[in-house]
């Protein structure tokens, strides 16, 4: 659906977006990650021909950026992270307004904001003057508008930016729905959001992708080691030596939990399951087990790593399958 192939994007001397390469299936959702500066916003640009790029193939929907614009827009749905807006109008003024621009047949105009209001839950206040409205409602009405049209691909920048709690959920939620008669791409900086809507994610960094895959299989990939975090009861040097003791842990990590338990984050041999032999080891010694489980990196900890690790240096990829 979506095809990108050694995309270059200049401004003068600057190189915002330098030789990127990826692909995002149909009914997929994609997130798109990196700080500020990293040539996401350019890249979602040119995706949806709001700029040319200066070197590089991309095509939506099966039509090149460059030589097809009008068909690529005619496809593609985008929220930029200020949805442009008339707070003057009533929502259903306002989305049918948009759908005479965007070209739905007049025969199919009233079904397409019925739907598109109904999907995006604005119909408590399709009545309302935009200008009324919180920031949480005009995202969604923004997003009504982006689908209006039933384009195949969503492009969606930081679309829960500067919503309350409540706000993001519902907006995840709705998004998650979106995925499979859609293609998504979300740009976002809220990390848990990503894990929890998307797919598989795409870390740029510099104008460069630095890693591609599912937050799974990029926690496996750069996880050197296995973390076991064990919940129990008993005397803390005791239960630290007996963890060393195990054959394959490497470290050992004691602090106290809550009511008296303590806690250990023990680091073993990524290539040894030890959970079992400190479970055996634990019980038979007498100590209260309350809980353990295998801990991984989180996807904070993933971006962390791939972006501020060797700043100067050109990035490698790290490409996972998904």
């Amino acid at each position: 659906m979506i095809e990108v192939e050694n995309l270059t994007k200049r401004y003068g001397r600057t190189t915002a977006v330098d030789g990127i390469s990826f692909k995002v299936e149909k009914g997929e959702i994609l997130g798109f990650l990196g700080p500020n500066g990293a040539g996401k916003t350019t890249t979602m640009r040119v995706l949806t021909c709001y700029l040319p790029p200066t070197n590089g193939t991309v095509r939506v929907a099966g039509y090149d950026v460059f030589d097809k614009p009008i068909e690529v827009k005619r496809r593609v749905g985008y929220i930029p992270e200020t949805p442009p807006l008339y707070p003057d109008m009533e929502v259903t003024t306002y989305l049918d307004f948009v759908a005479k621009i965007k070209g739905v047949p007049r025969k199919e105009r009233t079904s397409r904001i019925a739907d598109a209001i109904a999907k995006t839950r604005v119909g408590d206040v399709q009545r309302t003057l935009i200008g009324r409205l919180s920031k949480g409602y005009r995202q969604r009405v923004g997003l009504a508008a982006a689908i209006l049209h039933n384009p195949d691909v969503l492009i969606l920048d930081e679309p829960t930016a500067g919503l309350d709690p409540k706000q993001i959920i519902e907006t995840r939620e709705l998004i998650k729905n979106l995925g499979g008669d859609h293609t998504v791409v979300l740009s976002t900086h809220i990390l848990p959001e990503v894990s929890m809507t998307c797919g598989r994610v795409l870390i740029i960094n510099k104008g460069r992708v630095v890693a591609e895959g599912t937050p799974e299989s990029l926690t496996h990939r750069l996880q050197g080691a296995a973390i076991v975090q064990i919940e129990l009861r008993g005397e803390r040097d005791a239960a630290v030596e007996l963890a060393r003791s195990i054959p394959g842990v490497k470290e050992v990590q004691a602090r106290s939990g809550e009511a008296g338990a303590l806690l250990l984050e023990v680091e073993a041999d990524a290539a040894r399951d030890v959970r079992e032999e400190l479970a055996r080891a634990i019980v038979q010694k007498g100590f209260g087990l309350l809980s353990l489980r295998r801990a991984g990196l989180s996807l904070e900890d993933i971006f962390l790593h791939l972006t501020t690790t060797d700043a100067d240096a050109p990035s490698e990829k790290t490409e996972v399958p998904a």
